[in-house]
């Protein structure tokens, strides 16, 4: 018997790096799991393959209907779905690349969290994981759009866990380090060269790693945390 054996989970951005090694995971442990993509299709087998788009809210409100049509309640939300964004000077980027990346990393998170708390809110149970990142606390060079999208994330999280405290939904996010996954083709050697050079550990963290501390956060036993950022960063957050 897994420790979600019955219970239903989605999953965004399911199809590739983290998103799909939470996805393989939960699929271990007995969930019935939807991985939501732009293209689905290289999700782990046995999900539920949704093709769709973060950042269209109708788009976000038929991921959770069809979820809980086709596999029942959903229980819990995973949003690992976002861009690195172009590693950039301040000054080089444009007002699109700056909407296009908050409207992934930010917009999308906040139409996932809103629709999992319309279903989840009503039955008196649920848990939400938001995917930040490190660079959200700390901030990275080349990545302005990306780290501000990123302190959204946390900034959001820490709200909606106050704002639902006492209905028995709890949301947490997760602060990871770099982490090897197909995001880093997005970015410059210089980029993250800078992010490895600042973990103690000497070396990237694998997605398998953090849908670990994903899962727990996703689970029923974790039940008096919310609103909270934890780190998975090799040792370059220690506080």
């Amino acid at each position: 018997m897994g420790e979600f054996d019955g219970k239903v989970a989605l999953v965004t951005g399911g199809a590739r790096g983290i998103g799909a090694a939470t996805v393989a995971l939960l699929l271990g442990r007995g969930a019935k799991v939807t991985s939501f993509d732009l293209d689905a299709s290289g999700s782990p087998d046995g999900a539920l393959k949704l093709d769709g788009d973060a950042t269209d809210s109708r788009s976000v409100a038929d991921a959770v209907a069809r979820t809980e049509s086709e596999l029942g309640p959903l229980g819990a939300l995973v949003c690992c779905a976002g861009t690195a964004g172009d590693s950039l000077r301040t000054v080089d980027v444009s007002d699109d690349e700056w909407r296009r990346v908050f409207a992934l990393n930010c917009d999308g998170v906040f139409y996932f969290n809103r629709e999992a708390a319309r279903v989840m809110v009503p039955r008196g149970s649920g848990r939400i994981v938001n995917v930040a990142s490190i660079a959200g606390k700390e901030g990275n060079p080349m990545a302005a759009a990306y780290s501000a999208s990123k302190a959204a994330v946390i900034g959001m999280t820490k709200s909606i866990g106050k704002d639902l405290a006492t209905t028995g939904v709890l949301v947490n996010c997760i602060a990871p380090a770099v982490i090897a996954t197909p995001m880093l083709d997005q970015m410059s050697q210089e980029h993250i060269d800078y992010m490895v050079d600042k973990i103690p550990m000497h070396r990237m963290g694998q997605p398998e790693e953090v849908a670990e501390l994903i899962a727990f956060l996703a689970c029923e036993r974790m039940t008096f945390s919310t609103g909270a950022t934890f780190d998975i960063s090799g040792g370059r957050a220690v506080f």
